[in-house]
């Protein structure tokens, strides 16, 4: 069958640019076209897609409300296509939060067919990727993450310096939760892949900086996490750590979902045994890092996943816990404080 797309946009000059797109990738074909987000929430009820390309501004219901809408009662990938990104950052940024995957710039009608489609044509291609490894089978849970369920039952781990967070689709808002219910500075370095698109992640920083009133920058090469610091994976290469405890970027598998991915990350850090502490998967369309997480809790790491009612899309934690990789499953809510309790909890284990 033909990976079928829904194209929503109030301008008939876009959605025949991108009807023209779509019927231009190989087995692709379009579900159907809306003209604003309350038609597309109609229709995504009764017929839905493998994705949604979502403009931002229209009338009736915006594009923001509209996501939240359909991840709601028809969740499906959602990527938003607007006139101008930059121009539409905010916005951008609240339907990410809503569960959209990604953003890209609306194509061009011209007289030659549609101008500037390449960025498009590939965020396409990575859904439909990510699809198909979501149909791939799972590993089996691991006989040692079976037999740590009873140790680890009566309470979170304790949690050591550094705390990883792995999200996608909702994953902004999560991420500020948590860091939110955090003491500044944090007792321990907080470590965040996110899947985004490379050129929004510096803005991501600079809005869970506004969001949470404390420091998030870009991991940079050679950097070594202390508490208190808030990095985020922020090349559109693979993040991970060295045996030296130290952050990096390098290549990875070219056939790679994502880049960042939060399974590359989590690898390196059961590879390298150069530190432990607590990873957390959040809300996320996919399995990516719940095979990572199970390598981490095998090491000793205290491993959380966010709970499916407080998830926009349980896809990477509900994949974590089916392959028994999370020690605990929690509402949002609940994972902050936390590993903030854990933290204090290994800090009175340490005194003499």
């Amino acid at each position: 069958m033909p990976f079928r797309i829904a194209i929503v946009n109030d301008l008939a000059m876009a959605r025949e640019a991108l009807r023209r797109v779509v019927a231009a990738i190989p087995d692709t074909a379009v579900a159907w076209l809306a003209a604003d987000g309350a038609e597309a929430l109609d229709k995504a009820r009764t017929d839905r897609p493998d994705l949604v390309l979502m403009d931002l501004i229209m009338p009736v219901m915006d594009g923001v409300e509209c996501t939240r809408n359909i991840m709601r009662e028809a969740p499906c990938p959602i990527v938003v296509v607007t006139a101008t990104v930059e121009g539409n950052a905010s916005r951008v940024y609240d339907a990410i939060g809503a569960g959209a995957l990604d953003a890209v710039e609306t194509p061009r009608l011209g007289a030659n067919g549609a101008h500037g489609e390449r960025a498009l044509v590939d965020k396409v291609n990575a859904v439909r990727r990510m699809r198909q490894a979501d149909a791939a089978p799972r590993r089996a849970p691991s006989p040692i993450a079976r037999a740590a369920d009873a140790a680890s039952a009566a309470r979170p781990g304790a949690a050591c310096p550094l705390v990883v967070v792995g999200a996608s689709t909702g994953g902004p808002q999560a991420i500020a939760a948590i860091l939110e219910a955090i003491p500044v500075p944090a007792p321990f370095a907080v470590v965040v892949v996110q899947h985004m698109d490379a050129n929004f992640l510096p803005g991501l920083a600079t809005w869970l900086a506004t969001q949470t009133k404390r420091p998030v920058r870009l991991a940079r090469a050679g950097d070594r996490p202390d508490p208190g610091c808030v990095l985020i994976a922020g090349e559109p290469r693979q993040l991970v750590m060295d045996a030296d405890g130290r952050l990096n970027y390098v290549d990875g598998d070219p056939a790679a979902i994502h880049r960042p991915s939060v399974d590359a990350f989590f690898h390196s850090l059961a590879a390298s045994r150069s530190t432990c502490g607590a990873a957390v998967l959040l809300t996320g369309m996919g399995k990516d890092g719940a095979e990572g997480m199970l390598a981490l809790r095998e090491r000793g790491w205290n491993t959380i996943a966010q709970d499916q009612q407080s998830c926009v899309v349980w896809g990477m934690p509900g994949a974590a816990v089916g392959l028994g990789a999370a020690a605990h499953v929690l509402p949002l809510r609940q994972i902050g404080p936390t590993l903030v309790e854990s933290a204090a909890a290994s800090r009175a284990e340490r005194r003499p």
